[in-house]
């Protein structure tokens, strides 16, 4: 008799993930078994998959092991490994509440660009801690069907590049990394997002994350755009002692970002578990074949 694996699906603004709980780090899940998992037409789907893993099971994880006890696994819907996923972060919270292991209140997470804290409100919104961005130096350049920008080079423990559009339209369709220059800023690749304004500190973005394509939202993404705005609009909260609020829009939804006078960043929305079942792990040992 064949495996069954348990799997749950959820989302965060429509940025959509595959979870896979394994808390004991027995599921072997190669790039190509996350890849297929994701695939929106032979496999589950998702712009990602969160693998659910105790901190002290997992050789990238054990030494944050005494700050937080779970570990987010993070792979791309291409089956890379990331180093953060803001939305993701907070989906895995809230399976975490729903699975019994976090309760309503604050927890801390771990993940490839650090531990994470969280906060579990009663109206069912998730807020994480970002972390603080840095803004490495160098002028960058996106384009996109022969038009050009100035882009800012903004880090959220993975690399953005932000642009200011007068309307997202002009992102074009977004399947296909948008090329940037130099290369050597972004040996790895990067997130683009296209930004326009929508009103007093309330813009709307558009973004291609590295191994996904344009998602319907990106966590680490409306960070990195709202410290984007906020330096445009010369608002710095760790000069001026002033928290910095910017309202998000995505197109799964709205994400609050706050930049706070000691630098860290705090990302608010919604998170939501919309299904749960099972998938045979023949299927997948068939795919990888």
């Amino acid at each position: 008799m064949s495996t069954r694996i348990a799997f749950l699906k959820g989302h965060g603004t429509e940025n959509d993930f595959v979870i896979v709980p394994d808390p004991e780090n027995v599921i072997d899940l190669p790039p190509a078994a996350a890849a297929a998992l994701c695939d929106r037409r032979a496999g589950i789907g998702g712009d990602g998959l969160l693998h659910v893993v105790r901190s002290a099971a997992h050789l990238e994880a054990r030494d944050m092991a005494a700050e937080a006890e779970w570990f987010m696994d993070y792979r791309n819907g291409d089956g890379s490994v990331a180093e953060m996923c803001g939305n993701g972060v907070r989906v895995f919270a809230r399976y975490l509440q729903r699975a019994g292991h976090a309760a309503e209140g604050d927890l801390t997470i771990a993940t490839r660009g650090g531990v994470k804290r969280v906060h579990l409100a009663k109206n069912g919104d998730v807020t994480v801690g970002m972390g603080r961005a840095l803004l490495p130096g160098g002028d960058v350049v996106v384009s996109v069907d022969g038009r050009s920008w100035p882009a800012r080079n903004v880090n959220m423990g993975n690399p953005h590049a932000v642009a200011f559009v007068a309307d997202l339209a002009h992102a074009g369709d977004l399947y296909s990394p948008p090329p940037y220059e130099p290369a050597t800023a972004y040996p790895d690749g990067v997130n683009v997002e296209f930004v326009a304004d929508r009103g007093p500190r309330h813009v709307a973005m558009r973004v291609h994350e590295r191994g996904s394509g344009e998602t319907r939202s990106c966590g680490t993404g409306a960070c990195a755009v709202a410290v984007a705005t906020a330096r445009r609009d010369g608002a710095d909260p760790t000069v001026t002692g002033t928290p910095a609020t910017y309202t998000v829009e995505v197109p799964g939804g709205t994400l609050v970002i706050t930049e706070r006078p000691d630098g860290e960043i705090e990302m608010t929305g919604p998170a939501v578990i919309v299904a749960e079942g099972e998938f045979d792990a023949g299927w997948l040992e068939g795919v990888l074949a």
